[in-house]
């Protein structure tokens, strides 16, 4: 059974996402970052991020969902993220991160992509971040945390 939207819903939705997106950008900027949003409706093909950072010489591009419990985050647009990252950063692939942002209400979850994943066709149909999880990635430091920062 397929379930229609109204307009309104469909613009609640999106405004939600745009929230999220816009709170991101301020804690990055917080954090140390230079961070922009981007603003295009992106169901499309292009390769696009929701929100592009900089700190020193690394690039992160993010993709953001916005929900109560859990986000899901379907492969295709994960794969924008490495293929924006490939084929418009040019800096080695140690510099550039592709990092999953959920954000379950007041709480950021984020994990990192890893390009290894990618390369050699790993990346599940979707990646689902739980309320519960602990992410692998840290606004402060950047780049991947490692096991102990995440206890």
């Amino acid at each position: 059974m397929k379930r229609s939207l109204k307009l309104s819903d469909l613009r609640k939705w999106r405004r939600r996402g745009f929230y999220s997106e816009t709170v991101l950008v301020k804690d990055l900027q917080r954090s140390g970052y230079n961070a922009v949003r981007v603003p295009v409706s992106n169901p499309s093909l292009n390769p696009l991020p929701d929100v592009i950072a900089r700190r020193d010489c690394d690039v992160y591009a993010f993709e953001v969902k916005n929900a109560r419990y859990y986000a899901y985050f379907p492969r295709q647009q994960i794969d924008k993220l490495f293929r924006f990252l490939d084929e418009l950063v040019p800096l080695s692939r140690e510099q550039k991160h592709a990092v999953l942002a959920a954000h379950l209400g007041k709480k950021w979850i984020f994990k990192q992509v890893s390009w290894e994943d990618w390369e050699k066709g790993g990346l599940p149909d979707q990646e689902r971040i739980l309320k519960l999880d602990k992410g692998n990635f840290t606004l402060e430091r950047g780049k991947e945390a490692s096991t102990d920062e995440q206890a």
